[in-house]
């Protein structure tokens, strides 16, 4: 078993490796960082929804960027949409799963706002649903993924995909892609770069 593990740790640190020195996944990052830095100065919020996994990553970024990061500083308007299990569960129920997201985009979403959706395989429905929304709400959409971007692509002005089919390491890739962008959204606003 320890070889299996070490194997593991192997798989993960090699993924992280490759995209320190993948420039295109660098200038991605770097670029949702403006977006996301140019959101806020100009009033806006963040949405952010995923499935499973990814709704988790989702309301851990919406909390980093809420509360606080690295220091202290004014709270950033950040919002993960699966967090009232009320709203979900009763839209689920009288409507379908596949629009829980779109229909909380519909409801919150301005013009200029920021759509962070995650999905591995990238062809999630509520997810793809939900970018449309946006897209005609003419939010911004930022989009975490694995190798193809499936559906998602054509629908994110920022496309981050982890050259990856092995969902766990997607995930661990997504959640240190949005470390890093909360790190530098928080540096850029608040002058500690």
């Amino acid at each position: 078993m320890k070889e299996q593990i070490r194997n593991t740790l192997q798989v993960s640190a090699s993924l992280t490796d490759w995209l320190s020195q993948d420039e295109t996944y660098l200038e991605k990052v770097r670029e949702a960082v403006w977006m996301i830095t140019r959101c806020y100065e100009h009033g806006g919020k963040i949405l952010l929804c995923g499935n499973g996994g990814s709704a988790a990553d989702a309301q851990h970024l919406a909390a980093e960027l809420s509360g606080k990061f690295y220091f202290d500083r004014p709270p950033l308007n950040a919002e993960a949409l699966h967090c009232n299990t009320s709203y979900v569960t009763a839209v689920a129920n009288d409507y379908s799963f596949n629009v829980i997201y779109e229909r909380m985009v519909q409801a919150t979403g301005n013009r200029n706002d920021v759509l962070i959706a995650f999905s591995t395989s990238g062809t999630s429905n509520n997810i793809i649903n939900a970018l449309q929304v946006a897209k005609k709400t003419k939010m911004h959409t930022i989009g975490l993924t694995g190798k193809s971007g499936g559906k998602m692509t054509p629908l994110c002005d920022i496309i981050i995909n982890v050259p990856s089919d092995d969902t766990p390491r997607i995930q661990e890739a997504h959640i240190l892609t949005g470390h890093i962008i909360c790190e530098w959204v928080e540096r850029t606003l608040f002058g500690n770069e």
